[in-house]
């Protein structure tokens, strides 16, 4: 099935060599988003909103953004926002390998708290006095791109680490988070599992395969996501079929047998079935009452 929404890759060569970093207005996103507002990204980007007032949503959830805001948006989510009341901003973007080709940690971004699969939420309300700072840094980001020279990154990922941190510690602090608390995707298989399911969870719905994958048993993998989340690796493996489900019924037009197909349910009233367990509603009253 043909994925209606557009889906946005990162221009790696606009500056002529390969740069996996950037900073662009909103005004100028705008551009691109002239035929639909929504719409999905390969890469990672935070936006900080400076002018105006609207709806920002990221995958289900929608904030009613306003000045000093910033959202964060992982690569697949499903985005949407109101491009004729957000009248400006700043979208700080980069793809993951620009970070973790320095780090040891190879999911360094990944354990951000604002990027961790389970975060507590998108979006995030600066202070004046941060607001103003990580501003300053991005027009030094910006300023670092516009005289880049092939290979030069060691300034750029200085600063691009400078505004990660910084958010970091803010949003721990509105999460109210302790900064040296462990975080619960620090265990490395509970990590590996959680990204295994947001690639495959579409076509694999099984406990084994992820065993298999990260070379456990299934028993040993359901202790280990029980014991951290509180659900079942099964459990969590179908809350994110369902999440997936939702998109495809808010976001597109395909006929609910055609969802069933490309979430390979083996019948369209298995999925039906299991929507309604999830949700306690079927996929056409749940599309009908959440539909924009």
């Amino acid at each position: 099935m043909k994925n209606s929404i557009p889906r946005y890759t990162f221009y790696k060569h606009k500056y002529g060599s390969e740069l996996l970093v950037d900073v662009v207005e909103l005004k100028y996103v705008k551009k691109f988003l002239a035929k639909s507002a929504v719409h999905t990204l390969n890469y990672y980007d935070i936006t900080f909103i400076t002018e105006g007032k609207g709806a920002f949503s990221v995958d289900n959830q929608t904030y009613e953004a306003i000045p000093r805001d910033v959202l964060f948006s992982k690569p697949g989510e499903i985005r949407n926002w109101d491009t004729h009341h957000i009248i400006n901003g700043y979208a700080l973007i980069f793809e993951e390998e620009f970070l973790s080709s320095l780090f040891k940690d190879s999911l360094f971004v990944q354990h951000l708290s604002f990027f961790q699969i389970e975060s507590f939420s998108s979006l995030l309300h600066l202070s004046d006095e941060l607001y103003t700072r990580i501003l300053e840094t991005l027009h030094d980001i910006k300023m670092e791109i516009d005289s880049y020279q092939q290979g030069d990154v060691h300034v750029l990922r200085a600063l691009l680490y400078e505004v990660l941190m910084l958010l970091d510690r803010a949003y721990l602090k509105m999460t109210s988070i302790e900064e040296g608390r462990s975080r619960e995707v620090s265990n490395n298989h509970v990590s590996k599992f959680m990204n295994l399911v947001a690639t495959h969870a579409k076509e694999q719905h099984s406990v084994q395969y992820y065993a298999d994958k990260l070379c456990i048993t299934p028993n040993y993998l359901n202790e280990m996501i029980t014991s951290t989340m509180g659900i079942s690796a099964k459990q969590y493996i179908q809350s994110k079929v369902m999440e997936e489900a939702k998109r495809l019924l808010v976001y597109t037009d395909f006929p609910i047998a055609d969802i069933a197909f490309e979430l390979c349910f083996s019948t369209v009233s298995y999925f039906i079935r299991s929507f309604r367990q999830h949700t306690g509603e079927t996929p056409l009253l749940y599309r009908k009452a959440h539909k924009p």
